[in-house]
């Protein structure tokens, strides 16, 4: 049997310990979850960076056809997805009439709901780039609520003109 002294005890201890953690952080081996945690694999960067342009597009599809048919100033607008909709509670003038369009780019529908009902009937709004105009008069404040139909998709954009 062989002697080692604590020094070359401590030595040969520590060159295995390198070797251990060397190995350790470059085989792959021990809990990944950290250093994959923050990186999403390809195919999910992919398909969001995908999604993300089919959503441009379909947004500059509909604010191309709601400019259009602009007429008059326009008081307020903007483009959501179906599935978030539009609520707005837009400054109108009492007493004045407006005009609001309305167009849907993707799949199925859309329901628009003015708030008080005086203010204008509820109206479907498909999702095939048909530009659907509906006049508002003022009275007090007025409410407009967009919201899409079960299982729809795509891009609503809206605007407000003055009549």
């Amino acid at each position: 049997m062989t002697h080692l002294g604590p020094r070359t005890l401590f030595a040969g201890c520590a060159a295995a310990a390198s070797v251990l953690l060397l190995t350790s952080c470059t085989s792959g081996g021990g809990d990944s979850r950290a250093a994959h945690a923050t990186t999403p694999p390809p195919a999910a960067s992919a398909s969001q960076a995908a999604a993300k342009a089919q959503e441009e597009k379909l947004t500059n599809q509909a604010q191309a056809a709601l400019a259009a048919v602009q007429s008059g100033t326009m008081v307020e607008g903007g483009a959501e997805r179906v599935t978030d909709g539009i609520h707005t509670e837009p400054t109108l003038s009492r007493g004045k009439t407006y005009r609001l369009n309305l167009v849907c780019a993707g799949s199925g529908s859309a329901q628009v709901t003015l708030t008080p009902v005086k203010a204008g009937p509820k109206t479907k709004v498909p999702c095939d780039q048909t530009v659907v105009q509906q006049r508002i008069t003022a009275r007090d404040h007025v409410r407009i609520d967009v919201d899409g139909a079960k299982g729809s998709t795509g891009v609503i954009a809206w605007q407000i003109d003055t009549i």
